[in-house]
């Protein structure tokens, strides 16, 4: 059957080597793993998608290739394509519940999992529904309003207070936002984010492989979220970035790239 996603990729490294799959979060692209897969090419061959409505990754795509389980099939097709039996992955945010599906649905395609500033989705079926009425409701706001001012809302929330402490890596990273299509971005909300996703708390005690879990010392949220995951976790340790808020990759990249390291 035909892949219902075509990705855009970019590699990294020599084919030969380990494979290590970099997953993106919600408005980001590729290319805000370049600098990374980059430095870590010279023990990896990393794989850097842009997921469903991100980057270039938006033609000729329908609804149904923007759900989580379709996703991660997709990315499943790809690493066949690119004859990768087993892999690694380092995962952000929406790309971090993204890699957590995966490793609950395909355990048998990855070794060690770094999950950043994740969660495995809403236990509350009410909690759910309301998330995903707000997640409608912001994915319309990005199909009627200018992108600026999405963006400037978005990125206003308390979880970046540290991320726009660097005025200029701020708008470095903002600038590569505008690269992205609203549309695309609002069909990604709408079939992938948190509201749309099912719960996989009860599912973690399933998942035997190695994970780290990342958070930034800032982000008293996902720090919480982090430590709660890991008492589900057979093999689960858990890595809090000092200085760092959610966005620890971005914000104190050499801090990450050796705690990855040293894990992966």
């Amino acid at each position: 059957m035909e892949s219902p996603h075509k990705f855009h990729y970019i590699t990294f490294g020599a084919r030969g080597r380990p494979a290590l799959l970099f997953l993106h979060g919600f408005l980001g692209s590729s290319r805000d793993w370049h600098s990374i897969a980059a430095k870590m090419s010279d023990k990896f061959f990393c794989i850097v998608p842009d997921l469903p409505g991100h980057g270039k990754s938006i033609e000729g795509v329908p609804d149904v290739g923007y759900r989580m389980e379709n996703c991660a099939e997709s990315i499943v097709e790809l690493l066949d394509f690119l004859q990768i039996g087993t892999c690694r992955a380092a995962a952000y945010s929406m790309g971090g519940r993204l890699a957590l599906y995966m490793v609950v649905r395909y355990p048998e395609r990855f070794e060690r999992v770094v999950i950043e500033s994740a969660s495995p989705g809403l236990e509350g079926e009410q909690e759910r529904r309301e998330r995903l009425a707000r997640d409608r409701r912001l994915a319309e706001r990005l199909r009627c309003e200018p992108l600026d001012a999405f963006l400037a809302e978005w990125y206003g929330q308390p979880l970046f207070d540290s991320l726009r402490s660097d005025r200029h890596r701020f708008e470095e990273l903002l600038a590569r936002r505008f690269e992205n299509d609203p549309v695309g971005l609002a069909l990604s909300l709408e079939y992938m984010g948190t509201g749309a996703q099912p719960s996989l708390w009860e599912e973690l005690n399933r998942i035997r492989m190695p994970l780290l879990l990342i958070a930034g010392e800032k982000d008293s949220k996902f720090v919480q979220t982090a430590q709660r995951m890991a008492t589900r976790l057979p093999a689960a340790t858990v890595g809090i970035v000092s200085g760092a808020g959610h966005n620890v990759h971005f914000e104190k990249t050499d801090e990450y790239i050796k705690l990855i390291r040293l894990f992966l």
